[in-house]
């Protein structure tokens, strides 16, 4: 503005030129808006794909461990529909949240398929903060949420576990004003389309907390509990076949077992129907001779481990020829590799054994075989022997096809959480990681896109057509520091059966 005296239409229009300098000030950049759209859009991705998860986790409970220990998993289960109930409660009150701020800042726009009203700076701090401090209830309903959930797992389950749900204000900064929370998130300055992201990563936050407590959960009925409540006489027999002459001798005592227990039992490989703790085995009568079995019950510890429990050798004399099948790994076959199975037959000599495979393809000989499978469903392996120049089936047993489950993406040895920006700094690609399966199965990741989101600065957003970092990548991650967030989607690898969509990686550096 010109210096010396001026007319009052002349202080108007400086007056208004500061205003409008103010004006262009607060603008908000596009391709921030643009960033913060993409960065929802992909948190919203893996909401979903968590929400998959955690649907199939129920599902397998209820197929399996709700059907064969019902007893025992159903308090377990109803404690997980809590977390459950607790984790949608919360996801529902922020999407009326979320759809009131959309509804108030005018809708969506078709222009650019986002937020009509994304640039607008007053919509968030009015409903947020400021007049009807909606920000304030939902800081109460998180921090009740999130104790609420820890609550459900017992103490020594605690510790250890960090949920991603909580509302934590910013660390004061020399030379900032300090800020709460709501006013971090949704305060003064923030325009809307980030706030909506802020709103959506806190939902995203929601559902990694909920997996994580429900799998805590439902992970329990697989520790031991073991609580002898009923009680039998046994007789036991080393033989059922005697000489003339020769002493018949029995043992007899008292067993104790826990009838609300199904501990795994096997025999001869084979795994046995259990009811009320105790597994019935029907030996084999297919084949002529002495027959002798070792029963093996696994019970597991509380740490996750199992301790081994073998009767004395049972012995029994039969009059038929029958096989026995036993899988290698376990009573399933996957999709993808060649799953070794043994075969013997008592009485029979292995090189004159015949066995086959109902749907897929065995190779191998003398009682060891591979079967490769590639559809989903049941398999059924049927033995048959050259026995007197004749061709005999000896037996069959039934296995489950299943697909190999999808592995872990890694950044920097973590799926999600925390760690220092030096680490972040020092790594160059994903990896994928399947671990405690049964086989040593190797998948590669052929693509991602990684997000780097620095304090106060426009989201870079990169992609790769292979697991390693590009040059760009690694550019982009030297300039991170403590507060960034680096976020990895749209992650695919490729392994046994195919590729796959594996879950996003989303990291605070500190």
């Amino acid at each position: 503005m010109a210096g010396g005296k001026e007319t009052p239409r002349q202080r108007m229009i400086g007056i208004l030129y500061l205003v409008l300098l103010g004006l262009i000030a607060l603008e908000v950049p596009e391709n921030l808006l643009d960033s913060f759209k993409n960065i929802s859009d992909s948190l919203t991705a893996s909401k979903k794909n968590v929400q998959v998860g955690i649907d199939n986790t129920f599902t397998a409970f209820e197929k399996t461990k709700l059907v064969e220990q019902k007893e025992r998993a159903a308090p377990i289960y109803e404690k997980a529909k809590k977390a459950k109930e607790l984790a949608n409660s919360l996801d529902a009150y922020i999407e009326s949240l979320k759809t009131q701020m959309v509804s108030e800042s005018g809708g969506m726009s078709e222009a650019t398929g986002d937020y009509a009203g994304r640039e607008g700076m007053d919509f968030s701090v009015d409903l947020m903060v400021d007049r009807r401090k909606n920000g304030y209830e939902l800081h109460k309903k998180i921090d009740a949420t999130r104790e609420q959930l820890l609550a459900l797992l017992d103490p020594k389950d605690r510790v250890g576990v960090n949920l991603a749900l909580q509302a934590v204000a910013p660390k004061p900064r020399n030379g900032f004003p300090t800020k709460d929370w709501e006013q971090a998130n949704f305060g003064e300055g923030i325009p809307m389309g980030a706030a909506m992201t802020a709103l959506i990563k806190i939902q995203s936050d929601v559902k990694n907390s909920e997996n994580e407590v429900v799998k805590k959960i439902l992970g329990k009925v697989d520790q031991a509990v073991v609580n002898l409540d009923k009680f039998n006489a046994v007789a036991v027999a080393p033989t059922s076949y005697v000489l003339v002459g020769q002493p018949y001798t029995a043992q007899v005592f008292l067993t104790a077992s826990d009838s609300h227990s199904n501990p795994t039992i096997t025999v001869d490989g084979s795994k046995l129907t259990t009811d009320g703790g105790v597994g019935k085995y029907s030996g084999s009568t297919g084949s002529e001779g002495i027959h002798t079995w070792v029963g093996t019950i696994q019970v597991r510890q509380n740490d996750g481990t199992f301790k081994e429990y073998k009767t004395p050798p049972q012995t029994y004399q039969v009059a038929r020829p029958s096989a026995v099948v036993s899988p290698d790994k376990m009573n399933v076959l996957f999709i993808g590799v060649a799953n070794p199975v043994s075969v013997s037959a008592p009485g029979v000599p292995k090189e004159k054994l015949h066995v086959s495979i109902s749907t897929g393809s065995l190779s191998g000989s003398a009682g060891k075989y591979e079967a490769t499978v590639n559809g989903t469903g049941d398999a059924t392996v049927t033995v048959s022997g050259d026995m007197n120049g004749k061709t005999q089936v000896l037996g069959s047993t039934l296995f489950r096809i299943k697909r190999i489950p999808d592995p872990k993406a890694q950044f920097a040895g973590k799926s999600s959480g925390n760690t220092s920006a030096a680490n972040l700094k020092a790594q160059d690609r994903l990896f994928a990681k399947l671990e405690n399966f049964y086989f040593d199965i190797k998948f590669d990741v052929v693509r991602f896109t990684m997000v780097v989101m620095r304090p106060r600065q426009d989201a870079v957003i990169l992609n790769s057509s292979s697991s390693e970092l590009t040059p760009a990548m690694k550019q982009a991650l030297s300039t991170i520091s403590p507060g960034s967030k680096v976020i990895f989607g749209n992650i695919m690898a490729t392994g046994p059966g195919g590729q796959r969509g594996l879950d996003d990686i989303i990291l605070s550096a500190n």
